[in-house]
């Protein structure tokens, strides 16, 4: 058995799996099957071991930011470049969030984040919520200050 995340794209797969092979560290293409004409149909990925599955399927099949991908990083300098790579010719969203060029949604969050928010002291946990909450591209330093003065 095998598990892994499948994505439809119109025609911008093998782009997409470029992108982010080459802004995610140790990621690779790993297959890459075409149609007649070349162009891409199914480009299978690996970002950091999850396996993904882009296909060309054509139009009528947009993404939805109702599925991410969640990236959780442990450094201020990972989330911007991680953040820098993939939000080039897409859109900032809030908490953390993005759409990417291809309209594909993800998410870009420190693994503090769950000790930031959680805990026996409810004034901290909302500091946090509070300071997030001004945030698209996460700013780590900003979030520990808050829960360390709440």
């Amino acid at each position: 058995m095998s598990i892994s995340t499948f994505f439809w794209f119109d025609t911008e797969a093998e782009a997409a799996a470029t992108q982010y092979t080459q802004v995610i560290p140790d990621s690779r293409i790993t297959g890459i099957t075409r149609n007649p004409d070349g162009s891409a149909f199914v480009v299978t990925l690996e970002l950091q071991g999850h396996a993904l599955t882009l296909m060309n399927g054509g139009p009528g099949h947009p993404p939805t930011d109702a599925a991410s991908i969640q990236i959780v990083v442990d450094t201020q300098e990972e989330i911007d470049q991680l953040w820098a790579g993939l939000v080039e010719g897409g859109q900032p969203g809030p908490c953390g969030w993005l759409q990417d060029r291809y309209g594909i949604s993800w998410q870009v969050a420190p693994s503090q984040i769950m000790d930031l928010m959680s805990g026996e002291n409810p004034a901290k946990t909302a500091a946090v919520s509070t300071a997030l909450q001004t945030m698209s591209k996460i700013d780590l330093k900003v979030l520990q200050d808050a829960h360390a003065h709440a």
